[in-house]
């Protein structure tokens, strides 16, 4: 993909022309070049250019927290509130921003247009004049490249590996940035993850420390300021009319409310009681059991509130219970895959879940590069050169866990369970099992009001028919994100995800490196060369077809490494709000939607 220095050297030297022939200036960026909207688009598809502005929206956290007590989403320390990071930024405008009908396109927001040479191992942004923080003040290039500087050395430890093959950013000009790129680095990801970085005032954090959590309220640049905090129970926004970038193509028809505020809860019962009683406007329900049973009270049936399922078009990623292998006793994955097999689905699915769920079996659920049947051509090519490296397994059919009918006598699967253990030296001894003198124990950690007791309890009890001791440990909030960052627990429940084009965002979730990095996603503490050399192929394809034949090679080593036990995903959201909003016909393909296009009704 690189162009070679020489050639660089020689276009200059030689031919300034062509040169500038070579050099793009493109208003949109992705990662394999395809654009959906030109240059002179007026807005996304998904949105509706003439919503009305105004009103306001009440709804539950997005993060899933209870509470938070930072204004700073971007680093380890700190439970930060909800709008001041993904999936909601209102605070921090980007050089360039998501399509999200696109599987990875963005298009100009701070920034005018990039200027690159495909394959190159730079970029350069030109900023618009008229971007500006909440205070008047210019977005300048200065402010960018500190932002970069700030994210990469101060920044949540997974900043620091997703930026690791972007050397630096420079200030070129007061309105033009050039990010650089670690020489012979695969570059195609690269602009993107540049081009949408949070942009914060370099003098603000000149005089205040960014690495240090905080509730002063910054100075930002996105289309809301912060209102109120009344901590712990809510966090307000409101619009900015003065909002420089309103009425750009990327804008346009979005961030309608006047208002928005996320309220937290201290369980979801409560966060039930709340869209019934009419304080939340809008609710995300993800308890299968409140939704199949529970929602039939008077507001809904007489039509006052709305309920939906809205289809999930994005990879829904894995979700499990992450078994934390940096442990001596978790080491051998023939004990993992016996844990795994006392977890009985299709019991849960029946008797928990009303049959909403569908068991998961891949790393990259619901993805085109979900690993399945036997190994492809392509597959196998990156495979074999590590055979020696890997179980037998990894070339035969893609592992997908076994399956019950669902009685809840999940005997055949411990009795397998039982021989893996008894493989792996721990032996039964008056029903526990032993090795080396000590016990096998297990113990899942989780989130006091969590509501996964009554799915992790019948797990126990068929862990225990196997000798295992295994308990669940219920803790306070800031306990439990201590101990999941300190990586302090036997297994956690976790879910990952993962965009329609992976790339560096591995790094920080499956590589060696990350394994040891706290505070990183590697729940379960993956150390695998030949899982960090598949990664390195998916970030390097040239292509999307070759990315998605290194992402079924690596889906395959993963699922045979029983790393985790796959839970249930169901591709959809389920949602209901009170009968106050309208919103576009189209939805966008890979996002709710709800918070940035729909708007109230006049």
């Amino acid at each position: 993909m690189r162009i070679h220095a020489a050639l660089t050297a020689a276009l200059f030297a030689f031919s300034p022309a062509a040169f500038a022939d070579a050099v793009q200036t493109p208003h949109g960026l992705s990662a394999f070049g395809d654009l959906k909207y030109a240059r002179d688009f007026e807005h996304f598809d998904y949105v509706n250019p003439d919503a009305p502005k105004g009103g306001s929206i009440v709804t539950t956290s997005i993060l899933a927290a209870q509470t938070y007590d930072s204004l700073n989403g971007y680093i380890l320390k700190g439970d930060p509130a909800d709008g001041t990071t993904d999936p909601y930024n209102l605070l921090f405008d980007t050089l360039m921003t998501r399509a999200y009908d696109e599987p990875d396109a963005v298009y100009a927001l701070v920034a005018e247009h990039a200027e690159y040479i495909p394959g190159g191992d730079w970029i350069i942004f030109q900023l618009r004049d008229e971007a500006a923080f909440s205070d008047g003040s210019a977005i300048t290039a200065a402010d960018v490249a500190n932002s970069f500087d700030l994210l990469k050395t101060k920044g949540h430890p997974a900043y620091r590996l997703s930026l690791r093959d972007i050397e630096s950013a420079e200030a070129v000009a007061d309105n033009r940035v050039k990010y650089n790129f670690v020489e012979g680095a695969p570059t195609r990801d690269l602009p993107m993850i540049a081009a949408t970085l949070p942009i914060f005032s370099k003098a603000y954090y000149d005089a205040n420390d960014f690495a240090e959590s905080s509730l002063d309220i910054p100075l930002s640049s996105g289309p809301y300021r912060v209102k109120s905090m009344d901590r712990p129970r809510s966090i307000t926004y409101e619009r900015r009319e003065d909002y420089w970038g309103k009425d750009l193509p990327v804008n346009t028809g979005r961030w309608n409310f006047g208002e928005i505020r996320f309220e937290y809860f201290s369980d979801r019962d409560a966060a039930f009681q709340g869209l019934t009683s009419g304080s939340l406007d809008l609710r995300e329900e993800f308890s299968s059991k409140i939704w199949g049973t529970r929602y039939n009270f008077p507001a809904l049936e007489d039509g006052r509130v709305k309920k939906g399922v809205i289809p999930d078009e994005r990879p829904a990623g894995t979700q499990g219970y992450w078994i934390n292998t940096r442990l001596e006793k978790f080491s051998d994955p023939r004990v993992r895959e016996a844990i795994a097999m006392a977890f009985d689905f299709e019991w849960s699915n029946k008797a928990l879940f009303y049959g909403l769920y569908h068991r998961t079996d891949s790393f990259f659920e619901n993805a085109p590069f979900e690993a399945a049947g036997m190994p492809t051509e392509g597959e196998l090519a990156l495979l074999e050169p590590y055979r020696d490296q890997l179980p037998e397994a990894v070339f035969g059919e893609a592992y997908v866990p076994p399956v019950t009918d669902g009685s809840g006598r999940n005997r055949r699967n411990l009795r397998a369970a039982n021989k893996l253990l008894d493989a792996a030296g721990w032996d039964l001894v008056e029903g526990k099992r032993m090795k080396d003198g000590e016990p096998l124990t297990i113990e899942f950690l989780d989130q006091v009001g969590g509501g996964f007791a009554r799915i992790t309890d019948p797990f126990i009890q068929n862990l225990q028919q196997i000798g295992i001791d295994a308990k669940r440990r219920d803790v306070d909030l800031p306990q439990y994100q201590r101990r999941r960052e300190a990586f302090d627990y036997d297994m956690i429940t976790s879910r990952l995800s993962f965009s329609l084009t992976p790339g560096p965002e591995l790094l920080s979730i499956f590589t060696t490196e990350s394994a040891s990095d706290e505070g990183s996603s590697n729940v379960s503490g993956i150390a695998d060369p030949v899982v960090d050399a598949l990664i390195e192929k998916v970030i390097g394809a040239d292509n999307r077809e070759d990315m998605h034949t290194a992402l079924r090679a690596l889906d395959r080593v993963m699922r045979t490494g029983h790393y985790w036990v796959p839970q249930w995903s169901k591709g959809s959201h389920t949602l209901a709000w009170w009968d106050k909003f309208g919103f576009p016909e189209t939805k966008p393909s890979y996002s709710r939607g709800v918070v940035d296009t729909w708007w109230v009704k006049e």
